[in-house]
């Protein structure tokens, strides 16, 4: 049995003579939950759909739980989970009637995770699909997808649409159910930092279909840091200086965010004519957020300055 949930290497996906996926060398190891991350047209969708056999790669290779993606069978298929953010079920369907489906569907079927996923949102047996809201859809396709006992769950983007109380169900029900299990892998794919916090393991960090970094969450906050400067007079150009991400001036202050400096970058910052400066770490929000705005403002990657950053 592979060692990895997803391997790929050298994969490539083209929409309209741009690309999606370049060249993307990614080894996603069993077990944990790993949060992926990037912004809009990152690939990350596009990767899911290489690996569930939806979209064939234009080069490169894509295994998913040691599998060729381009053959997966029934079999296989049966144990991978997959939830998406339109939590798309049959709407003519009644609760009751769609779980009898799947449960002679799957072999793996465990009721009792069912019932404890479906306990967290307000859903009946009799109920049509179509009559539920989008929370409780949201419910019911993660109750339906855990008790179908994947080794690999996928969920991408699932609580986007929900409001705060349908959220914190699903995470809930996540957290409580699907993890019991620590053979088991779980790729979250989301833009909201709170719910990374919570259940992540593993960050995987996607911009213009490549691997940036790949971590846990607590060491990439470890590696970026906030730079407070005070320069008395015009503030130098420090964006030039090595591992600047992001540069604010808030207050009269220069607010640099920085990736993988130590304290010399503080005595960089007097030299250019800083009065005083100090640090202070950040959290994974603002973190993220500065790490992603910084690649996607910039230029398309060179091969040598796409290459993953490691832990």
């Amino acid at each position: 049995m592979s060692d990895y949930a997803i391997d790929t290497h050298e994969l490539c996906l083209t929409y309209r003579h741009k690309p999606a996926l370049d060249h993307l060398t990614l080894r996603l190891p069993r077990g944990g939950v790993h949060a992926f991350i990037g912004a809009n047209g990152a690939g990350k969708s596009s990767l899911f759909r290489v690996l569930l056999g939806f979209e064939p790669a234009a080069s490169g290779s894509a295994r998913i739980l040691g599998h060729d993606c381009a053959r997966l069978t029934p079999a296989l298929r049966a144990r991978i989970g997959f939830v998406n953010e339109e939590h798309t079920l049959p709407g003519w369907m009644r609760v009751r009637d769609l779980t009898t489906m799947q449960r002679h569907q799957y072999p793996r079927w465990n009721e009792a995770c069912f019932d404890e996923v479906l306990s967290h949102f307000n859903v009946e047996p009799g109920q049509r699909i179509a009559e539920l809201s989008r929370g409780e859809r949201a419910g019911l396709n993660l109750a339906v997808a855990l008790a179908q006992g994947p080794e690999l769950l996928i969920l991408d983007e699932p609580t986007l649409g929900l409001d705060v109380v349908a959220k914190r169900a699903f995470l809930d029900a996540l957290l409580q159910v699907s993890l019991v299990d620590a053979g088991n892998t779980v790729v979250y794919c989301s833009h909201q930092m709170d719910e990374i916090e919570r259940v992540a393991d593993n960050l995987v960090i996607l911009e213009r279909g490549r691997l940036r970094y790949m971590s846990g969450p607590d060491d990439f906050c470890d590696r970026v840091r906030l730079w407070v400067a005070d320069f008395p007079t015009k503030t130098p150009d420090v964006r030039t200086l090595p591992g600047v991400l992001q540069v604010q001036s808030i207050d009269h202050l220069t607010h640099v965010v920085v990736f993988d400096q130590d304290d010399g970058f503080g005595a960089r910052l007097k030299l250019l004519g800083a009065r005083s400066v100090h640090a202070m770490p950040l959290g994974l929000d603002r973190a993220v957020n500065a790490f992603l705005a910084h690649g996607h403002a910039r230029p398309a990657a060179t091969p040598a300055a796409a290459t993953p950053l490691a832990a």
